[in-house]
């Protein structure tokens, strides 16, 4: 099978994105229902503005919004332009992880890894909350994929979900005694356990500081303006996350020589 999707060659980028842009669609009712308890299979896509619901011409991804500007077919009611960006963004994500690793496990891996990562990014970002459809769901398939290296690639799993759950879990701990409010919401933690599955334990470390950092380059500036807002820390997490992946050892390398034996 491998080697059938091997003969597609350049195709194969371009057929991942298609499906990409496809999950994207999927995605994007996940982000919005998922937050608020809703089920994502019924009722179907509706208008936010008039309630008709929408058809099938009209859900083509990324084109359909561009065919009809951004707007209802019956009523004229703007459609936001999350719908699209998170249409396009999977789409490109499926169609990279296909260009650089090719027909494998570990592409598969990657665009799953990262379409969840999305997700979480953008309902902490609008909801400030990170749905455990996300967090549980992607732990038990990042356990999954881990099966296929066997014993030793499972336990590498395990260990880094009980690092990213515990790690944050000890952080959140420290915050509430410090500040006498939470600080870290079980969202955060959950999805720690899930990214470890996915980037082991040194991945949990990178990811973490990661987060912190470009949270703090953000939210320290606003603080200091007086501009105080609850912070979203998934969304750095998911980045950081991203990161850890897809440069994680390069990362640590360029530390360990500019910082430690530079």
């Amino acid at each position: 099978m491998v080697d059938d999707l091997t003969l597609l060659g350049p195709a194969l980028p371009v057929l991942a994105g298609l499906l990409g842009l496809a999950l994207g669609s999927f995605l994007n009712v996940c982000i919005l229902r998922w937050p608020k308890d809703e089920s994502v299979v019924r009722p179907p896509s509706r208008c936010p503005g008039c309630g008709s619901a929408i058809a099938w011409y009209d859900n083509l991804p990324v084109l359909s919004w561009i065919l009809l500007r951004g707007k209802c077919r019956r009523c004229g009611e703007r459609i936001s332009m999350q719908y699209p960006l998170v249409e396009l963004a999977t789409g490109l994500l499926w169609a990279w992880m296909a260009w650089r690793h090719g027909a494998s496990l570990e592409a598969l891996r990657g665009a799953v890894f990262g379409t969840i990562l999305l997700g979480i990014a953008m309902a902490d970002a609008k909801f400030y909350l990170i749905p455990d459809e996300f967090t549980l769901g992607g732990l038990g398939l990042g356990l999954l994929f881990s099966l296929a290296g066997g014993v030793p690639a499972l336990g590498q799993a395990v260990l880094g979900a009980a690092v990213g759950f515990g790690l944050l879990w000890v952080i959140g701990l420290l915050g509430t005694l410090a500040f006498r409010e939470e600080a870290m919401g079980g969202g955060d933690i959950k999805m720690m356990a899930m990214v470890g599955a996915f980037v082991g334990w040194t991945g949990v470390l990178l990811t973490i500081f990661l987060g912190a950092l470009l949270g703090s380059l953000i939210f320290v500036p606003l603080a200091l303006a007086g501009r105080k807002k609850l912070v979203p820390f998934g969304v750095f997490l998911a980045l950081g996350a991203a990161a850890a992946w897809a440069a994680g050892p390069a990362l640590v390398g360029w530390y360990r020589d500019t910082f430690l034996f530079g």
